[in-house]
């Protein structure tokens, strides 16, 4: 192999110059924002549980629902962004979400009533949803083939730093209203100020949309060829073919197979219809993702460690570390998940996430009254930092990456569309149950989740095949 080819990426491009890779770096920064605000937009609402719960004077099943119903608008979000962007383009669609992110977060700082928060969390689920799909479309899209693992991996990098600053800035927010969730600034509560804070990054998305170029891919769509043209030499380099590249692009494009719902079943005479066996694996990978009880970690932290004794501020700080945690685990992921495997990185944070659920079971169970005994509350702030980073580490990053190799490239868009929902719903199940759960019985929540930590590992070992360095097409 001579040095020219090694200087180029596996798919035979020349990757473009540190120029170009600069600005290409520029752009997708830029369009991950979406992923940020997707986080930061998710977790927010964990420094306001109690204070909701306190102003309007509401019960756990009826808080919960507050909680869980932007991951309706998640859903809705989710499964119209595609389309909204084939038929709009991406930039458009990103402004879009920019323009909902704002309205959501001055109405949820601004609510009459409790009905008029929860439409106002819907808002904001469905922008959360649009930012989940436009954003790695769009980053896949403009980046030159060399760099596109590791430029995709932008958004996933985005989505805990959103979650990690929205804790921060709700420690901080508390701590100016010296500790007090209702404590008043600015003429409001001081939960509302966490609410609407989220204007800025919103403002700062919907600016930053209008210095990036639209995907070159949607202008070929759209018959703008001229201009597909100065974007692929501004992102790839004026020395790559151009004729080549939108002839390989055209291409791709006319070969891909629109898969539909019926293309993801098996029918069998005398049976009704069924998912294809590899959805099934899709949908379960997607499930266990959630049931493990993840998202109470970053939706209900600040109100567990409340429950149990520990202050307001202490509770809050313990959220902002959580996340941090978080982020590092997500970092050994993006690391290892090619070096090490797929499968091995779920076994392993599989193993971790039981142990470490099963100590806050343990820990919880010695709960009287609102407190926890010294020990069992160090066991129970240990353990939950160390199950967010067995998760960051395995199955919140592992997962994506499976479902978007495993299935085979005739039904993979249609089926990853089946898999994400499975789990929005997951997320919702876990979402809204928890308060209820935890009023029942705090440690016997705990060992549900640790059941299905658990089985995720036998899950794992029977169904997922591993696709490290198998190409797309080895799929089927």
């Amino acid at each position: 192999m001579t040095s020219t080819a090694r200087a180029t990426g596996t798919s035979g491009q020349v990757p473009p110059s540190s120029q170009h890779l600069g600005h290409v770096v520029f752009i997708t920064a830029a369009a991950a924002m979406g992923g940020f605000l997707f986080g930061y937009d998710s977790s927010v609402i964990n420094g306001a549980v109690e204070a909701i719960r306190d102003r309007y004077d509401i019960g756990s099943a009826a808080l919960a629902q507050v909680i869980a119903i932007a991951l309706i608008g998640c859903a809705i979000g989710a499964a119209t962004a595609g389309r909204i962007a084939d038929r709009i383009g991406r930039i458009r669609c990103m402004q879009i979400a920019s323009v909902l992110f704002t309205i959501s977060a001055v109405g949820s700082a601004l609510p009459f009533a409790l009905w008029d928060l929860a439409f106002w969390r819907i808002i904001g689920g469905f922008a959360i949803g649009m930012a989940s799909v436009i954003g790695p479309a769009y980053i896949a899209e403009v980046s030159p083939p060399a760099y596109r693992g590791r430029l995709a991996s932008f958004q996933q990098g985005a989505i805990v730093l959103g979650i990690a600053i929205s804790q921060l800035v709700n420690y901080g927010i508390l701590q100016a209203a010296n500790g007090d969730q209702r404590g008043h600034l600015f003429g409001v509560e001081a939960w509302q100020v966490m609410l609407g804070v989220m204007v800025v990054p919103a403002v700062i998305y919907g600016l930053l949309s209008f210095a990036i170029p639209e995907s070159p891919r949607f202008l070929l769509t759209v018959g703008r060829d001229k201009e597909a043209r100065v974007v692929l030499a501004d992102v790839e380099g004026k020395d790559i073919d151009l004729d080549k590249r939108v002839t390989e692009i055209r291409t791709a494009m006319h070969r891909e197979h629109k898969a539909s719902f019926r293309d993801l079943l098996t029918s069998r005479p005398g049976r009704l219809p069924n998912f294809l066996p590899i959805v099934w694996i899709g949908i379960g990978l997607s499930a266990f993702q959630q049931l493990v009880g993840i998202n109470v970690a970053f939706y209900y932290s600040s109100t567990l460690w409340q429950s149990v004794g520990i202050d307001p501020t202490s509770s809050f700080l313990y959220s902002f570390t959580t996340s941090i945690v978080n982020i590092i685990g997500t970092v050994i992921a993006m690391i290892f998940v090619d070096r090490v495997g797929r499968r091995p990185l779920a076994l392993i944070g599989s193993a971790g996430m039981a142990v470490t659920l099963a100590l806050e079971a343990w820990a919880f169970s010695s709960k009287h009254g609102d407190t926890l005994p010294n020990a069992q509350g160090t066991v129970a702030l240990v353990a939950a930092h160390c199950f967010v980073l067995f998760f960051a580490l395995s199955w919140g990053v592992v997962v994506w990456v499976f479902l978007g190799e495993m299935f085979p490239n005739k039904i993979r868009a249609a089926a990853l569309g089946v898999a994400a929902s499975a789990q929005w719903i997951a997320n919702w199940a876990i979402t809204a149950s928890f308060p209820s759960l935890a009023d029942w019985n705090l440690s016997g929540t705990y060992v549900i989740y640790t059941f299905f930590a658990l089985a995720s590992i036998p899950f794992v070992l029977l169904f997922v095949k591993e696709t490290k360095g198998k190409s797309l097409e080895e799929m089927g």
